[in-house]
């Protein structure tokens, strides 16, 4: 079977939806198609209990449709997922849910995209012609969770952190985060303030904001230059969180809207984690070397028990899996190779939506 359209959008997350919203304006046909089996279903089933937007909503919002007037700044994320309902109706878009691409091909002869999709309950697969594609099935497609020697036998209950709810069921328990960007920063303490016995492996260098600071840094980069706002904001995060080194957590050399911008690294926003860890609740603990049993062992060749590990190891794109010639736009992490803000437009009617490193902060 073969279906027709101008444009065939892969993804219905925020980004897809916006690039909807935005096509419905100017009444241009598309076809949106999404694998999961419902709307936001990574804010529904993905995301820890207590989660709100990072960003302030000003930053957060998407294409001809503002937050409610009485919504508060910072969206948590069951108001959120409301916001994208009501964004869906208002456009009335239609996304085929349960919908997996397994390949897109620009056909130079007849100039057009082709693309098949399955669907997944009935295995049918159709082919579609369209003249753009638009890339935005996102960053946070497939759990990322590192080759440890020893992990695949561990005694206790390993999870990625898209499975983590709440630390209700794990007081009075020895837990183990590794990664210390925003979801295991704020796990961590989630974890402790329940009664959990809670270490969080730190394996890189962040920087540590406050909301405040981050939205001011947001405001500021819009009238004066990256560095200017870079180095307001490390004095800033200097003078309120002071010298983090001594307990594990050690700053990059790069400020945090550039290093943002070049890497996609996101600075940490603090929920309160950095003042368990100064107290000592939370324990900082370097590289996990091996595990034995229920007993972790650290490339320092310190040794402790744990009965739960939450991996907030983040996500990799699968856009390479079945983009298939895509190489000049997409590197090997299936995520563009140009800088934001020329990322977004490739050749042959290629764009990305969703898949860009503005901003300072990660959801």
């Amino acid at each position: 079977m073969e279906e027709h359209t101008i444009v065939l959008i892969v993804g219905a997350g925020p980004a897809g939806l916006a690039t909807a919203a935005c096509l419905a304006q100017f009444s241009i046909p598309y076809v949106i198609m999404e694998r999961e089996d419902y709307r936001a279903s990574l804010w529904r089933n993905r995301a820890y209990d207590r989660l709100k937007l990072h960003l302030a909503k000003e930053f957060c919002e998407l294409p001809h449709m503002s937050y409610p007037v009485d919504a508060p700044t910072y969206i948590p994320k069951d108001q959120f997922v409301k916001y994208l309902d009501s964004y869906i109706e208002r456009f009335d878009i239609h996304p085929m849910y349960n919908t997996d691409i397994k390949s897109c091909t620009y056909d130079e002869g007849k100039e057009c995209w082709i693309s098949l999709a399955c669907d997944v309950a009935t295995s049918r697969v159709v082919r579609y012609k369209s003249k753009f594609l638009v890339v935005a099935s996102g960053e946070n497609s497939a759990a990322n969770i590192p080759v440890i020697p020893g992990l695949h036998d561990f005694a206790g209950e390993a999870i990625h952190s898209s499975l983590y709810k709440s630390g209700t069921a794990y007081s009075g328990k020895n837990a183990l985060v590794v990664g210390c960007g925003n979801s295991g920063m704020e796990i961590a303490y989630d974890l402790a303030t329940h009664g959990a016995n809670t270490s969080i492996v730190v394996r890189s260098q962040v920087h540590v904001m406050t909301k405040e600071i981050v939205r001011l840094g947001m405001t500021l980069v819009q009238h004066t230059l990256v560095n200017t706002v870079d180095d307001l904001l490390v004095r800033m995060s200097k003078f309120l969180f002071g010298d983090l080194s001594k307990h594990g957590v050690v700053s990059p050399e790069i400020g945090p809207l550039l290093l943002k911008e070049q890497t996609g690294r996101s600075a940490v926003i603090d929920v309160g984690t950095i003042s368990l860890i100064k107290k000592g609740t939370i324990k900082v603990l370097g590289n996990i070397s091996k595990i034995n049993g229920n007993v972790v062992e650290f490339e320092d060749k310190k040794e402790s028990s744990f009965d739960v590990i939450v991996f907030a190891t983040g996500y990799k794109s699968m856009a390479n899996t079945w983009f298939k010639n895509g190489e000049s736009m997409l590197n090997n992490d299936g995520l563009p190779k140009k800088e934001f803000p020329n990322h977004w437009k490739g050749a042959n009617g290629l764009y990305c939506a969703g898949l860009g490193r503005r901003g300072l902060a990660g959801h």
